[in-house]
């Protein structure tokens, strides 16, 4: 029997996702992903439409509401197809199959994506945006559906075959595994060379996104080669996407891309994957060249998700919608008359002319301003003005879900931040994170959920979870020196290998082995996407985990990863820059701090690590029997019963300890750290 859909909305209305929850009124009959969707398709003879996006994203909302809420597309919808929604963010898994078969049949991608398949699941039909009808040439929904229907009926047969054709063609391929080389980082070096634009910086042309994961790998490449040119494109880059519009100049914080080559006109939306691991990037450059407007950036880019996208328990949200006021961005767009309303006509002047606000709306940036890197020390007052004026003004959507692999990296950029400023502000809001992160998102076994809104966990956690979660930990670990942190890495790491692992040619595979529901194929990513590869996060996690605990389990679990990404990565590096990170780790690793002491760990010992790259454990009496059950490493050296002593080691070959601070900068000096060839 069917369900017969009310006033109340469609199957929808019983979802916990922002996104599916915006088309619980739609008039189409959506089901969500479920075995009962795909049982119903097999039952009425339907091919299935598939339609994945995300709550913030500006043109879901468009197809949203010009094609799903038509009352003629939704009745062709529902009399001839299974209609399934599904956000994105929600299930990877599932977008990371179908923008995957977007590609093979466009060679392109992106959201909202539009999928026709069969009730088996296998797609024949691939695209992004689609009006209600034919318009201006490009294809409409009614037309698109009217001719599919037309052709389950007289031409089943080529449609099944091209669902079965793509679906092989999607499929994960053997990879001949590889030794880790320096060659190939070279490579990836000259091959985004090749794309950087020496005008605006960033690579490639419009639109242009802030890829962050790229200028990590060419930040940690230039600190350990001392690499001018990697250096001075990823400062060309930070330079200017801090100074475009795409870095919200009023409030803090990056929008997702920008339309143009220059950074000067965003995608308004703000994601917290992508600011997390900008303040990452912006808090790395501050430690190599101790250049201010680093710090700055990173600052407000942090501040940013702490004041907009902090929830109530130390999570964070998912990201900021890209609409507002009745359009794209209007919540973003400042003209000088607003300016005057609230600064007064004398301080607006100034401010207008630096920020290139016009009589027009305008997108405020700094591009045109010669010494934009007093802006914020000069006119702070007056940002925190104008964006308390846009807040009163337009309020913004927030997708307030909780993601554990998106949290996770917000986790490290905070770490990070920690180390590399001194800030305690920045070490409480990671210690707090990690903690919503294992008490609402941990299940009772150890395994993780991947989300968590309206109080509840849903969807078992994939690779990227895992991953991601072990990085941030190992990052607070350095961070605070707390043994918990190190033992939760080590359970996810074991959880990794257990639930994951591609036993046959290697790799991880996104989705856990056992998993209940499958999908048409079981992917394996390497290469970077939006969000880097979960496969390189096991890498590089796995990496520095053998590192700090000296474990041969974890050894050889990383060899092996290593030498799979480094097989994925060989066609070309550039497109796995956080594959190429974990290969540093391997290639060129950091030396290592054995810290001992009777006392506590001195709150300055963190610093200590990043300055001088050194992967720090720390033994004190309070917390030296659980450290030692951890790190076999840790436990070679006695705890004194007065003073500390340090313990420099190379590959676990330590020089003679050292009594003090002074003592060791001495040693370091003595022992400097070599650089690559």
């Amino acid at each position: 029997m069917k369900e017969t859909l009310t006033a109340e909305g469609n199957r929808l209305r019983y979802e916990k996702s922002p996104y599916l929850l915006q088309h619980a009124q739609d008039p189409v009959h959506w089901w969500s992903w479920c075995p009962g969707a795909f049982r119903e398709a097999k039952k009425e003879d339907k091919p299935v439409l598939l339609s994945i996006g995300y709550s913030t994203c500006h043109w879901c909302h468009v197809m949203g509401r010009e094609t799903f809420r038509d009352a003629g597309v939704a009745a062709a919808l529902n009399r001839d197809f299974v209609c399934v929604k599904v956000d994105r963010e929600e299930r990877p898994d599932i977008d990371g199959v179908y923008m995957a078969a977007c590609q093979a049949l466009t060679g392109s991608g992106g959201w909202p994506l539009t999928i026709l398949m069969t009730p088996e699941q296998e797609p024949f039909w691939a695209g992004t945006y689609l009006p209600p009808r034919n318009r201006g040439g490009q294809l409409g929904l009614l037309e698109l559906a009217d001719e599919t229907a037309r052709l389950w009926k007289s031409d089943r047969q080529r449609l099944l075959e091209l669902g079965q054709e793509v679906t092989r063609h999607i499929a994960p391929r053997r990879t001949e595994a590889a030794e880790p080389e320096e060659a190939l980082l070279r490579r990836a070096v000259q091959e985004l060379a090749r794309r950087f634009d020496r005008v605006n910086g960033g690579f490639g042309t419009a639109p242009k996104f802030p890829a962050a994961h790229e200028l990590m790998f060419l930040l940690e490449y230039a600190r350990r080669t001392e690499d001018g040119k990697a250096l001075e494109m990823a400062e060309a880059t930070l330079t200017g996407m801090a100074r475009g519009g795409i870095f919200d100049q009023i409030g803090g914080g990056f929008c997702r891309y920008s339309t143009d080559g220059a950074w000067r006109v965003p995608h308004f939306e703000k994601m917290l994957y992508d600011n997390a691991l900008l303040a990452y990037a912006y808090l790395e450059a501050y430690a190599q060249t101790g250049r201010p407007y680093y710090r700055e950036i990173a600052c407000r880019t942090m501040d940013y998700v702490l004041e907009e996208l902090k929830l109530p328990g130390g999570g964070f949200a998912c990201g900021q919608d890209a609409d507002s006021g009745g359009g794209e961005g209007r919540f973003y767009l400042l003209t000088a008359a607003d300016a005057e309303e609230i600064l007064g006509a004398g301080e607006a002047g100034a401010f207008c002319r630096r920020l290139s606000i016009g009589t027009e709306e305008s997108v405020p940036n700094l591009l045109g301003d010669g010494d934009y890197e007093n802006f914020q020390e000069t006119n702070g007052d007056q940002c925190r003005a104008m964006a308390a004026f846009r807040r009163r003004r337009w309020p913004l959507h927030r997708d307030d879900k909780v993601l554990t692999s998106w949290n996770a990296m917000m986790i490290a950029a905070l770490a990070k931040a920690s180390r590399v400023l001194g800030e305690e502000k920045y070490l409480k809001a990671a210690q707090n994170a990690r903690l919503f992160l294992k008490t609402r998102l941990t299940q009772p076994d150890g395994r993780l959920w991947l989300r968590w809104r309206d109080r509840e966990p849903a969807v078992e956690g994939q690779l990227d979870d895992y991953a991601f979660y072990c990085w941030a930990l190992l990052e607070l670990y350095e961070a605070d020196f707390s043994p918990s942190c190190l033992r939760e890495a080590v359970g996810l790491a074991d959880r990794i290998a257990a639930l994951f692992r591609d036993e046959t040619d290697g790799g991880f595979f996104r989705t856990a082995a056992g998993h209940g529901e499958r999908l048409i194929v079981r992917q394996k990513d390497s290469a970077d996407a939006g969000v880097p590869s979960g496969g390189a996060a096991a890498g590089l996690a796995l990496t520095r985990l053998a590192r700090l605990t000296g474990e041969e389990r974890f050894r050889t679990l990383a060899a092996r990863q290593l030498s799979w990404l480094a097989g994925e990565a060989g066609d070309y590096p550039a497109a796995h820059c956080f594959s190429l990170l974990a290969l540093l780790e391997e290639l060129h690793p950091r030396r290592e701090l054995v810290y001992v002491s009777g006392d506590g760990v001195p709150l300055w010992l963190a610093g200590v690590g990043e300055t001088y790259r050194l992967a720090v454990l720390a033994r004190t009496k309070e917390n030296g029997r659980a450290l030692a059950s951890l790190s076999s490493r840790s436990a070679r050296y006695p705890i004194p019963e007065t003073g500390e002593r340090y313990y420099l080691c190379r590959e676990g070959a330590c020089a003679p300890p050292a009594e003090n601070l002074p003592a060791l900068r001495r040693l370091m000096q003595e022992d400097p750290e070599p650089a690559l060839q």
